[in-house]
């Protein structure tokens, strides 16, 4: 039997739930620990095929070129891989904050792989997608993947993990976080001591690129201030957006309720298969545990 393939194809957040740096590599990036967890919130795509080859986008960042965006990568990355002469029209919905650490344009990349390869019937195994979306990013691997992961090396290396779900409340301060400026901070803290998977607890976790994005981005540690008032908060990523997690809906409806109007957030559930998938029916081909 077929599979009946969504419309409109989710790109879900992610959550850093953990962010340790244990030193910078001779290639100038940073080898790290880090714990994904997905969102059952994010962006939305849709895509019309064509046989002209043509790969062109609608929608999308504000400010984002359609030559430079990832979705637009994606498709000509997989359109090249495949050799395959067809083309498409992404639709982009974008609702994930640009550096916000919510992993939206990495999201919007592995979707785009994902949903393609089967409206092309490319027929790409899932570890050849993730190796092609690796090319794009570092943290697209996982959201091709679709399970919660452990990462090591600079994101890409992942293990699968079973973390509780609960509910959290984002909040989205404000400013655009530049990765790379964090990632060349002085004060950036690069020595972290490497944990085992069974050492890590997500009600201690931490992240090292919070001090500096606080330094360097005040309304972000105005928020995380203001937050930790009345719960625990920390920091997604590389990014200007905070999280606390909460058992019960209405604990985080009523936080969001009391947020400060110059401030933004959204209320969504802890995920550990994302809606990504659900969407492409992984369990089906059996790519993850069902459990």
């Amino acid at each position: 039997m077929s599979k009946v393939l969504p419309r409109v194809w989710p790109a879900p957040a992610k959550l850093n739930l953990m962010l340790r740096i244990l030193g910078r590599r001779d290639d100038g990036y940073h080898n790290l620990q880090t714990v994904f967890q997905f969102l059952d919130y994010g962006d939305e795509l849709e895509f019309r095929l064509s046989g002209d080859g043509v790969i062109s986008r609608r929608g999308g960042p504000a400010g984002v070129s359609e030559s430079h965006d990832l979705v637009v990568r994606a498709a000509q990355l997989l359109q090249n891989h495949a050799q395959t002469e067809q083309g498409v029209e992404i639709t982009l919905l974008k609702q994930l904050p640009c550096g916000g650490g919510l992993g939206g344009g990495s999201s919007d990349a592995a979707t785009t792989l994902v949903a393609l390869n089967e409206l092309w019937e490319v027929g790409l195994e899932i570890d050849e997608l993730a190796a092609l979306g690796a090319v794009l990013g570092a943290d697209v691997p996982v959201f091709v993947r679709g399970y919660a992961a452990w990462g090591e090396g600079i994101g890409e290396q992942l293990t699968p993990i079973d973390l509780p779900e609960p509910w959290y409340l984002v909040v989205e301060p404000g400013p655009e976080v530049s990765t790379a400026g964090v990632f060349q901070d002085s004060e950036l803290t690069r020595n972290s001591k490497p944990l085992k998977i069974g050492q890590f607890n997500p009600d201690e976790s931490h992240n090292d690129c919070e001090a500096v994005v606080f330094e360097r981005y005040p309304e972000v540690a105005a928020a995380a201030a203001w937050m930790a008032e009345t719960t625990d908060v920390r920091l997604t990523g590389t990014g200007g957006c905070l999280f606390a997690a909460f058992d019960r809906q209405s604990e985080a409806a009523h936080m969001l309720s009391r947020l400060p109007g110059t401030w933004q957030g959204f209320i969504a559930r802890g995920c550990n298969r994302s809606p990504l998938a659900d969407a492409a029916d992984y369990d089906n081909i059996g790519v993850w545990p069902s459990g």
